[in-house]
């Protein structure tokens, strides 16, 4: 599989940033697409039991917030901090003042927590992870006859078994956080990530932090597919292969190319993954896009006061109308074709993977409790060291927009 390090962010290769499999064929052109395909092939491979595949896999945890701990590459000081360790001037905490001066509330008592929690860890260089709880965040819940000790940073809530040797190890800590990415380099803004890395294990362990790392235990033998399911995956795959090939290659890279257009296809998606709908007439979704096209520049046209202002937003919506031809719009069907069969065979490599989660994950409704996925995987090349997100987005855009599903942010201690 090759590098999918490009498609992480524009900063460097952070990992403040994290492209959907399905979305590289949008954002990454011909190269991307074949990317996309290689790494589904190579998850393929790998859960079929062939043990040369070059993937690794770590799953997504729903924590808040992300938390970067380490020190500083220049002055080899211990500090804690958010996403902003790689704005142009790095925003890093080194005492309670620095964090008291940038942050309010749970957000400024985690960060605090965590800096006293993490300065004597023994952490080398610079590591990220997902915050899960403090010990306040712990709670008690029966759920379907069986007690559990919960935690619910976001959507997700993570129930742990009261009496399991896991449970013991969170009730005793006073934070819990998965590690996921190292970061080297002798300045934040060169530092590059580095993912599905041993971080929790080469930490001086300690009662008062719950660590682990985000990666899933090795795969051979544990969670193969059947004969069913690994021709399940090539048939879409093969479909993807075919369609690809009849995508002429300049649009793919006009999408990639011009960052207005790329937004705009991206935002219009988007839209029916927040409606939690698959696209199913990809025919009718391709014509739909020059109607949302010439409704938003409208809507942004008809705020604008000035004659000049209104001229050059016209000019701007008749060059992206302008992309829309006959033929563009018959690729632009294909183009949805393809991604419909990559997430084809991500969901089967999802729901397989699933089977290997060790802690159970519900959502909280207005009802009770209900079984949930964990929020994802992250596919990881394991030669470049680049990953992509697999992630069910209907169930997760359900958890995370739906009215009925109770967020952690929502609990009034938080």
């Amino acid at each position: 599989m090759k590098s999918l390090t490009g498609y992480l962010s524009e900063a460097a290769g952070k990992n403040t940033h994290m492209t959907h499999i399905e979305d590289l064929v949008l954002d990454g052109g011909v190269k991307g697409e074949r990317q996309a395909i290689n790494a589904l092939r190579s998850l393929r491979d790998m859960l079929s039991g062939n043990t040369q595949s070059s993937t690794d896999v770590t799953v997504k945890w729903d924590g808040a917030p992300a938390v970067f701990a380490g020190e500083d590459p220049e002055t080899g000081e211990f500090f804690v901090a958010k996403k902003g360790v790689f704005n142009k001037n790095p925003m890093t905490y080194k005492s309670h003042a620095d964090i008291d001066a940038d942050t309010s509330g749970d957000l400024n008592k985690k960060l605090k927590m965590a800096f006293d929690n993490l300065k004597d860890v023994g952490i080398k260089g610079v590591i990220q992870g997902d915050f899960m709880f403090d010990k306040a965040d712990l709670k008690t819940e029966k759920i379907d006859g069986v007690t559990y000790v919960t935690f619910h940073p976001n959507a997700i809530v993570y129930a742990v078994p009261k009496g399991s040797a896991m449970e013991k190890e969170i009730s005793k800590a006073e934070i819990g956080i998965v590690w996921h990415t190292k970061y080297e380099g002798a300045t934040f803004e060169t530092m590059r990530a580095e993912f599905g890395r041993e971080i929790a294990t080469k930490l001086r362990s300690t009662s008062k932090v719950w660590a682990v790392d985000a990666n899933l235990p090795d795969l051979s033998g544990t969670a193969n597919f059947t004969a069913d399911e690994t021709a399940e995956v090539t048939k879409h795959l093969s479909a993807a292969g075919k369609t690809f090939r009849e995508i002429s290659s300049s649009i793919l890279k006009d999408i990639e190319t011009n960052k207005e257009l790329n937004l705009i296809i991206n935002i219009y998606n988007n839209q029916k993954v927040r409606a939690n709908e698959r696209i199913t007439n990809t025919d009718q979704h391709a014509k739909g896009l020059v109607n949302f096209v010439r409704q938003r520049y409208m809507r942004e046209i008809d705020k604008l006061k000035s004659d000049k202002g209104k001229q050059r937003k016209t000019a701007q919506r008749d060059n992206i109308l302008s992309f829309f031809n006959r033929g563009n719009v018959k690729n632009l069907k294909k183009v949805f074709d393809l991604q419909n069969n990559i997430v084809d065979a991500k969901l089967i490599i999802i729901n397989k993977l699933n089977s290997l989660s060790n802690i159970n994950t519900f959502v909280k409704t207005k009802s009770g409790f209900k079984v949930s996925s964990p929020e994802g995987f992250v596919a990881i090349d394991r030669m470049e060291g680049g990953a992509v997100k697999l992630v069910d987005r209907l169930e997760f855009s359900y958890n995370n927009f739906s009215k009925d599903i109770i967020k952690g942010w929502d609990s009034p201690s938080r």
